[in-house]
């Protein structure tokens, strides 16, 4: 596609105006070093083609702001809607998810030119107080699908037997020191506080604030190494039926898994194609199946979302936020990454939990086709914490909850242990 990366703008002091622009220039920029083709392809029917992702994040402001808050506003082209919603079942008819690949048209240059007139328009909007909250959901929805386009196109890459490389191909993208010891971040019991506090942007799955017990626990202050997996694999850890949940053992073995997805040998696949393995930065791409293994073999577990969220706020403390949500190993720019490592409670990778995707008490999603954003897909699903290298960095939060299947492992997907004390 052309052109330099962009930075984005981060911190809670930026304007509204200025995080919409730089999430729509930050999304471009992600997709500039990628050819028509690498912008097309679907590797699997979990992942979308790079190009689908900057037209579906335009289709969600013309529709939800454009089309319903602009007068006089009229689409861009009438048969491109059927093409670029996703889920919304109040939006009407769609392609199928598994059929975005097929769309050879329109082409990313298209696309590129209805994305900046769509960004040219929401200049009308912008400053509507009224409308602030969609706004926020907006961004909020294409930072989402940046973090999606990244880890998307590093499927498709790897499907190449020549392991092409998105950025140059040798860059420097991990810079982990050695791991040290593992230390804890120790819960002495008691009634949290769970939950969005009602201050700044959250998605309406991570409220309504609810009190929750609970029993005195432990969270290691760093995540599970790549060196600390490959033990656990040297152990026969994919081979120990014992260590497996009975759906996680039947997965390993009808996919034959033996290792974290992109790994092979002493290498694993990255956005600058196959380099050599770091053993001391974070082990990624794994499932929860893995995680729960890994944690069974270990002789401690996974964390539940309560006890993540409860150390990520300081409640152990008793000061509110002890831990950065926007530190870490993060999204700043169109640029190589991977996993770094570090004492950092956000960043580096999704931390699963042991905790499955269910609403909170009171919980009712909200009126419109926003409303089918979260609560819809409350079932089947495993909650994860934190933030990885792919989220922009000031997306996440204490409350934040991301979700996925069990088998599922394209993400930036990693784990950190707890223990009973």
């Amino acid at each position: 596609m052309g052109g330099e990366p962009a930075r984005i703008v981060t911190g809670t002091g930026n304007t509204l105006t200025q995080r919409f622009a730089a999430t729509r220039a930050l999304t471009e920029a992600l997709a500039a070093p990628l050819s028509e083709a690498d912008a097309t392809i679907q590797s699997m029917e979990d992942a979308s083609p790079a190009k689908w992702h900057l037209a579906h994040t335009t289709w969600f402001w013309e529709t939800f702001l454009l089309r319903d808050h602009l007068p006089g506003y009229r689409l861009w082209n009438d048969d491109w809607p059927f093409l670029f919603n996703s889920y919304y079942e109040a939006e009407g008819a769609r392609i199928a998810r598994v059929r975005r690949g097929m769309l050879s048209r329109p082409t990313v240059s298209e696309i590129v030119e209805w994305r900046r007139a769509v960004t040219d328009a929401m200049a009308q909007l912008i400053d509507d107080p009224a409308l602030t909250p969609l706004i926020e959901l907006g961004v909020a929805h294409e930072q989402q699908h940046q973090e999606l386009l990244l880890t998307d196109v590093k499927h498709a890459l790897f499907q190449n037997p020549l392991g092409p490389p998105m950025w140059e191909r040798g860059a420097a993208v991990s810079t982990s020191s050695a791991a040290g010891d593992v230390g804890w971040h120790s819960f002495p019991g008691g009634i949290a506080m769970i939950g969005h506090d009602g201050r700044g942007f959250a998605f309406d799955n991570e409220g309504p604030r609810h009190r929750v017990l609970i029993e005195p626990f432990a969270l290691a202050d760093r995540l599970v190494t790549n060196g600390e997996w490959q033990a656990f694999i040297a152990d026969g850890g994919y081979r120990n039926a014992a260590l497996w949940l009975s759906d996680g053992w039947a997965w390993v073995n009808a996919e034959g898994i033996d290792a974290p997805l992109y790994w092979q040998g002493d290498q694993h696949f990255t956005h600058c194609g196959w380099q050599d393995r770091d053993p001391a930065a974070p082990v990624t791409h794994i499932s929860y199946y893995e995680a729960d293994a890994y944690a069974t073999w270990a002789g401690l577990r996974l964390p539940t979302e309560f006890e993540w969220e409860a150390i990520a706020r300081g409640q152990h403390t008793g000061a509110e936020l002890a831990h950065d949500p926007a530190a870490g190993n993060q999204l700043d720019r169109a640029a190589p990454l991977l996993p770094r490592g570090g004492t950092d409670l956000f960043g580096d990778c999704w931390q699963f939990t042991r905790s499955g995707y269910l609403p909170y008490p009171r919980f009712a999603p909200v009126t419109g086709a926003v409303g089918e954003y979260n609560g819809k897909f409350m079932s089947g699903q495993v909650v994860l914490r934190g933030a990885s290298c792919a989220t922009v960095r000031g997306h996440s939060r204490a409350s934040y909850r991301n979700f996925f299947y069990p088998h599922q492992r394209w993400q930036f997907t990693g784990l950190r242990l707890a223990k009973d004390i």
